[in-house]
């Protein structure tokens, strides 16, 4: 067995495929996106996609405050759009950080860039220590036509997940 260090977390963890998504997220006339990775679908019926949030990200006090966020997925041909939210975002008339926008009936902004996503209500919430889970009901969704992969992190030099480390952002 290996000695359980900081650096065999962070190393390890940063291997588990993570596909990446803009968690786009509102409140009043306040508006965010925010590259995440800890996303996966975690009930069928009601069809139900959970997302990690860091607990001092502004991300994470929107969704809180209204309830209501959408996952963008993008191309693995387009991962560049990521490092646009690695911090929190300039929202203008139907931009948020230069990327057109439409808003959902919710005013859930949803990337017109993006090649699929959901829109989504929360059901369910866990604080999980650095994270809060947030488990969101599938309202709407969108695949674009086409032969695509979805971005993921390991098409990126990103790396996000193991233990704490100074820097990390607060979207």
């Amino acid at each position: 067995m290996s000695e359980l260090t900081p650096e065999l977390l962070n190393t390890t963890t940063w291997k588990i495929p993570n596909g990446l998504a803009i968690v786009g997220s509102h409140h009043e006339q306040e508006f965010n996106g925010m590259t995440a990775s800890w996303i996966s679908q975690f009930n069928m019926d009601p069809v139900t996609i959970g997302v990690g949030i860091d607990n001092t990200s502004l991300t994470h006090s929107l969704i809180s405050r209204n309830g209501f966020f959408s996952l963008n997925f993008f191309s693995s041909d387009n991962t560049k759009v990521f490092v646009k939210f690695s911090k929190p975002a300039k929202y203008t008339d139907g931009y948020l950080n230069e990327e057109p926008i439409t808003l959902t009936t919710n005013n859930v902004p949803i990337f017109n860039n993006s090649v699929l996503w959901f829109e989504l209500k929360v059901i369910n919430s866990q604080n999980l220590g650095t994270h809060t889970l947030y488990l969101g009901k599938v309202l709407d969704c969108y695949l674009k036509d086409g032969d695509f992969k979805v971005a993921e992190m390991s098409d990126t030099r990103m790396k996000y997940g193991g233990v704490p480390r100074g820097g990390h952002n607060k979207n």
